[in-house]
C-alpha cells in the first residue's frame, strides 16, 4: 500500500511539472498590427510602435505578418540598419506571406519591409523580447511515510493447569455389631414350690377304666414353664431311701 501511494504521488508531481513546463514554453501568437496587418500605415506612421507597446514578447512566442506575397516582405535587421532603413545584408528575409517568425532569443528585435520606400513611410517594427520564465524546480517527491510494522500481539500465557482434586476415600461405616441374643433364663423354682407337700394321689380310675393324663406343667406368669410336681411314686421313693440309710447307719453304730 505504501509503494502504491508513493507511485501515485510521483506520477502526480510529474504531471504538474510537465504542465508547468508546457505553460512556460507555450507560444503566444502575436498578429502584427492586428486587423491592420503588415502594410503601409498611411494614417499613422507610428501605428506599429503603438501596437508593440501593448504586447509582452517572450522567447518562444511567434509573430504573424499578414501580407500579400510580392507586395511586401519581412526582413530582420540590426539596430544600425533599422534607423536609416538599410536593406542590405538583413539578418533574415521572408518574401512569402503570411509569414510566421518564432522569437528564439531575448533582447530587441528589428523588422522592416525592404520593398521600395515602405520602411521610410512607417512599415517597420521594433520589439523587446523577454527571456522565458525559468521552469520551477520540481521538488523531489516527499518520501512516503514508512508504515511501522504492526506490533507483535502479546503472547497469551497458557492457562494454568487446574489441579485435579484428589478423591477422598469414602469412609465405610463400621458394621454395627448385632447384639447377642440374650438367653432367656428360666426362673428357678421358688422354695415354696419345692417345699409344697406332694399333691394327693389322683382319684381312682375313671369309670371308663382309662387313666387320665398326668397333670401338665403350670405356666408361671412370667412366661416360663414351671415343672410339674413329682408324681406320688417319686415322692414315696424319696421318702423311703433316706429312711433306709438312716436305719442302716443306726444299726452299724450300735
Amino acid at each position: 500500500m505504501a509503494k502504491l501511494n508513493s507511485s501515485m504521488i510521483m506520477v502526480f508531481m510529474m504531471m504538474v511539472a510537465s504542465m508547468q513546463i508546457h505553460n512556460s514554453m507555450a507560444q503566444t501568437r502575436h498578429v502584427v498590427g492586428d486587423t491592420l496587418g503588415w502594410t503601409i500605415p498611411t494614417n499613422d506612421p507610428a501605428a506599429y510602435t503603438a501596437w508593440a507597446a501593448g504586447q509582452n514578447f517572450t522567447v518562444g512566442d511567434t509573430l504573424v505578418f499578414n501580407f500579400t506575397t510580392g507586395a511586401h516582405n519581412v526582413a530582420q535587421v540590426s539596430q544600425a540598419a533599422y534607423g536609416p532603413c538599410t536593406t542590405a545584408n538583413p539578418i533574415s528575409l521572408t518574401t512569402n506571406g503570411p509569414a510566421t517568425i518564432t522569437l528564439t532569443t531575448a533582447g530587441p528585435h528589428y523588422y522592416i519591409c525592404t520593398v521600395g520606400a515602405h520602411c521610410q513611410i512607417g512599415q517597420k517594427l521594433t520589439i523587446n523580447v523577454s527571456a522565458a520564465a525559468a521552469a520551477p524546480t520540481t521538488p523531489p517527491p516527499a518520501a512516503a511515510p514508512t508504515t511501522p510494522p504492526p506490533a507483535a500481539a502479546p503472547t497469551t500465557p497458557p492457562p494454568a493447569a487446574t489441579p485435579t482434586p484428589t478423591p477422598t476415600p469414602a469412609t465405610t461405616p463400621a458394621a454395627t455389631p448385632t447384639p447377642a441374643a440374650t438367653p432367656t433364663t428360666s426362673p428357678a423354682p421358688s422354695p415354696v414350690d419345692q417345699a409344697s407337700p406332694p399333691s394327693p394321689p389322683p382319684s381312682g380310675p375313671s369309670p371308663s377304666g382309662s387313666t387320665g393324663p398326668p397333670p401338665s406343667a403350670t405356666t408361671s406368669p412370667t412366661g416360663s414353664t414351671t415343672p410339674a410336681p413329682p408324681s406320688n411314686a417319686a415322692a414315696s421313693f424319696t421318702t423311703v431311701v433316706p429312711a433306709t440309710f438312716l436305719a442302716v447307719g443306726l444299726a452299724l453304730f450300735y
